[in-house]
């Protein structure tokens, strides 16, 4: 099925210590995947729909990056006509950069817990109405620890760690000798609200959103085939007003390519790759000026025939070196209403 919406409603190269970074989080995914997979043994929900969950709705979590509109990942079917979705997602992310140039410097480290709440409403049968409002709150977060004690056992820490070793919390993006950019730690505010068209509800001076709308399109397939397995393509473009810091923004493109396969009616295990280009151009730092991929490894469990449990984990592949956010661990629950 193939769809294109615009949907308007309120809202060095491969450094060692990539490759530990990404034993640890495959050891996370293969947790997640383990305990879902001993849920399924122990507990019979009602049989679902057969034909795949979709796609996780992963954006870009680049901590500067995130404040210009992205736009999840989604399926391409609509949600019937009077169906609402209620979903609920918790998501830490893990940033570290140390990205020093001769226009301008970026140190960043800190962790950002992202809560969000998500609702679709199917209006009629091709369209359907969708707003999501965050809460993002920055500290300096749990998971270096475990991070660097992996490192420290195996190839020795990562560049940017080694170097920021000392410091819990850090955020400066300077350009010119001249600060842009910084935010206190213990941090709590409202996210920018969003889907195709985001709205300036964020903290402008805390950089919990741009203080500018944006707008967005793009076009979701999927494909089934086999009985057990769905693919699933996005892609998306976005087109930004103001400046974040000062600097311009120019137009940015995202997509997505998920492979799902369904264990069950019930337990599904997903793949996925996502890219996504940087709203910054000509800033003078990787950081900025350089796109995001990433990988995503998670499943899709649900616990009734109206509840559905996701959880993933997102990995910073580095083929553009210096741009993702290092990790990301994600989970959510949707409710849906049907009428």
């Amino acid at each position: 099925m193939l769809r294109g919406w615009v949907k308007l409603t309120t809202p060095y190269h491969l450094r060692a210590g990539n490759i530990v970074k990404v034993r640890l989080s495959l050891l996370v995914y293969l947790l997640v995947v383990l305990s879902a997979f001993l849920v399924s043994l122990f507990s019979q929900p009602a049989l679902a729909w057969a034909e795949g969950f979709g796609p996780f709705p992963v954006r870009n979590f680049q901590p500067i990056q995130q404040l210009v509109l992205s736009m999840p990942g989604d399926r391409a079917a609509v949600l019937k006509k009077g169906v609402l979705d209620v979903r609920v997602e918790l998501a830490e992310t893990a940033s570290i950069f140390r990205d020093q140039g001769p226009q301008a410097s970026v140190t960043m480290k800190f962790e950002t817990l992202r809560s969000g709440v998500f609702l679709r409403y199917g209006a009629t049968e091709r369209w359907e109405l969708s707003v999501e409002v965050p809460v993002l709150y920055r500290y300096s977060g749990f998971m270096d620890g475990p991070i660097q004690a992996v490192e420290r056992a195996t190839t020795g820490l990562s560049p940017a760690r080694n170097a920021l070793g000392q410091s819990p919390y850090v955020f400066n993006i300077s350009r010119g000798g001249r600060t842009v950019a910084s935010g206190r730690e213990g941090a709590v505010g409202l996210g920018d609200s969003r889907t195709a068209l985001k709205l300036p509800t964020g903290d402008e001076g805390q950089f919990f959103g741009s203080g500018s709308p944006d707008v967005g399109f793009g076009l979701a397939a999927e494909k089934g085939f086999g009985g057990r397995w769905v693919v699933y393509g996005n892609l998306n473009g976005v087109v930004p007003t103001g400046r974040i810091a000062g600097i311009s923004l120019q137009p940015t493109i995202s997509g997505l390519v998920a492979v799902e396969y369904l264990w069950s009616e019930n337990l599904s295990l997903t793949t996925q790759f996502d890219y996504y280009s940087s709203p910054f151009h000509g800033v003078g730092t990787r950081t900025l000026d350089k796109g995001v991929t990433e990988s995503v490894l998670g499943f899709s469990y649900r616990l009734t025939q109206h509840l559905l449990w996701q959880g993933y984990g997102i990995e910073n592949l580095d083929f553009i070196t210096g741009s993702a956010a290092d990790f990301t661990l994600a989970t959510l629950l949707t409710y849906r209403i049907e009428s």
